[in-house]
């Protein structure tokens, strides 16, 4: 009994190991990158300047529950699911 245990406890190391190791570099970055957005999210006021998913700059205008207006460069006005905002935009 104790040879078998012996000869599994090698492979239950292994697999702890490899659970760590997922956990460091897949699990854990990915779950700061989404308290990141949360963070984003719950910060964007009228006024902020941003960059939606699909690469739209704009300044938002209205923040609904759902939805966010965003004022482009040309002066156009455009919805936009506010999950779509990724970032603020960097210099201007």
């Amino acid at each position: 009994m104790d040879e078998q245990f012996a000869g599994i406890l090698p492979l239950i190391f292994f697999f702890a190991l490899m659970f760590a190791a997922m956990y460091f570099f897949t699990i854990r970055p990915q779950r700061k990158r989404q308290k990141e957005q949360e963070e984003l999210l719950l910060s964007l006021k009228k006024g902020a300047k941003v960059v939606t998913s699909g690469g739209m700059y704009g300044t938002v205008e209205v923040i609904d529950d759902t939805s966010v207006v965003l004022k482009t460069e040309s002066g156009a006005l455009i919805r936009v699911a506010k999950m779509s905002v990724v970032g603020r935009q960097l210099g201007n």
